[in-house]
């Protein structure tokens, strides 16, 4: 047989493979990463709440035990405290604009018995805004009262 070239057809390289659909180990790393994002969101939460609490529990004690402050200062620093607690852990279009009767609902929510509306927490609704108060209120059973509060509030995720 001569030297005749064989009808052989050139080689075929395949299609380059494309990015899109990805494969299923991708998806899983992108699952697993927004479930590591969710969960670091609500870790951060949860700790910030925490911190809040605790930090207020300080602050009571501190107050409690400030021989300094009159009647009229520790009642308007209890009103400060527990508002900057309820804002810190609650959305805070649920707990900053609220005044008066609707404060003292609002801290009432966490307590069975209501405190805030029948008993020593009203003067917290709008005493400490006054220039005389029309009655010394007990701070040590309002103190207690306060620590109370921030005991039942629950570190929510």
């Amino acid at each position: 047989m001569p030297n005749s070239p064989l009808p052989l057809k050139d080689i075929h390289v395949p299609a380059e493979i494309g990015w899109w659909p990805l494969a299923i180990g991708w998806w899983l790393v992108l699952g697993g990463l927004v479930l590591v994002g969710i969960a670091a969101y609500l870790f951060w939460r949860r700790i910030r709440r925490r911190t809040v609490l605790t930090r207020a529990r300080k602050l009571l004690l501190q107050l409690q035990q400030n021989p300094t402050l009159g009647t009229q200062q520790k009642l308007s620093e209890l009103s400060m405290l527990l508002r900057r607690v309820a804002i810190s852990i609650s959305p805070r279009q649920q707990a900053a604009s609220l005044t008066g009767q609707a404060w003292l609902d609002y801290l009432d929510s966490a307590l069975p018995d209501k405190p805030f509306s029948n008993g020593i927490g009203q003067c917290l609704a709008d005493a400490h805004y006054r220039p005389q108060l029309e009655s010394k209120p007990d701070i040590s059973a309002l103190i207690k009262l306060c620590e109370r509060w921030l005991k039942v509030q629950k570190i929510k995720l």
